[in-house]
């Protein structure tokens, strides 16, 4: 899929550290191959949309060829795996080989159930449809260190051989592979494929990241203890404080960091404003957070006792 976010790589790179294969990966990168599947035969095939990857070379040959797609994904991914194989690693190459099965089985699945999604041909939700569903499938199959095969492993030997990223790669190829699209489908429909290749890199990315995102927050004041306490007492938020060092002044100064949801955003700007309206706040996007006051123990009367 073109635009495809690189944040998998990390997410795959973690999973190459361990090599503990584990049922759960399995179950779910088989559902998320299946969601792919579905939105790849329901809505790209259904509406003539292309696709980048050997996904889309499959499209390719299945309109000047006529070849079941779920044929031509297993026959290139197949060499490819085979070329690559020592540069997966154990783990990555059973997770690749079974992805692999699995995509080509729920295409050649789904394309012989008696039913469609019927859009009334309308492109512009075929192609949020076709990022949603695509996006959160294959989002699932990088967060439980899985893949499908194809330019993944391509990006792989060109990183180990040549130095260089995968992202890049990725992208050129499904350049290429979209522009040799062209061959088959007109700029109108291009161009909703690439709002559906936009769509999918957002959703991949909230599915790595979780969808409880955070604010981490870091403050500059004199006045940091008064504001440290109110943040614990009615936020009920950690508190971490930081040596800092003013560059102009050369002077040591207290940094306050913490990290807060962003519906507390507001009370804690109000809270820091109560003692040094002159503060320095930088406000970051953390993507993912989780333990004590986010994954378990959620404070849930801090922003009512502020209006007290």
């Amino acid at each position: 899929m073109l635009l495809k976010d690189t944040k998998f790589l990390e997410v795959r790179k973690m999973y190459s550290t361990d090599s503990k294969v584990r049922l759960i990966d399995f179950i779910m990168i088989a559902f998320g191959c299946g969601m792919y599947t579905f939105g790849f035969v329901m809505i790209n095939i259904s509406n003539n949309l292309a696709e980048g990857g050997v996904t889309g070379i499959s499209l390719i040959t299945r309109y000047w060829l006529h070849i079941d797609p779920a044929f031509t994904t297993l026959a290139i991914n197949i060499p490819l795996i085979v070329i690559g194989y020592k540069y997966l690693g154990k783990k990555a190459l059973i997770y690749t080989v079974y992805g692999t099965v699995s995509l080509s089985i729920f295409i050649w699945l789904w394309q012989r159930l008696p039913f469609a999604i019927d859009i009334h041909h309308d492109l512009f939700i075929a192609g949020i449809l076709a990022g949603v569903l695509g996006g959160i499938g294959s989002g699932i199959v990088y967060r439980f260190g899985g893949t499908t095969g194809g330019a993944d492993i391509v990006a792989r030997i060109l990183e180990k051989k040549q130095g260089i990223a995968m992202g890049r790669t990725l992208l050129v190829l499904d350049c290429i592979v979209l522009t040799a699209s062209l061959s088959y489908v007109d700029i109108r429909r291009m161009m909703y494929t690439l709002l559906a290749s936009y769509v999918f890199s957002k959703i991949v990315n909230f599915t790595l990241e979780g969808a409880y995102t955070a604010r981490g927050v870091i403050i500059m004041s004199n006045e940091y203890e008064k504001i440290t306490k109110d943040i614990m007492d009615i936020l009920e938020r950690g508190v971490s404080h930081l040596q800092a060092t003013g560059a102009y002044s050369n002077e040591p100064r207290q940094a306050i960091y913490c990290v807060v949801s962003p519906s507390e955003l507001m009370a804690l700007k109000h809270i820091v404003a109560k003692y040094d309206e002159k503060a320095f706040v930088s406000v970051l996007t953390v993507n993912e957070v989780f333990g004590e006051g986010f994954s378990y123990s959620i404070p849930r009367k801090g922003i009512f006792k502020l209006k007290k």
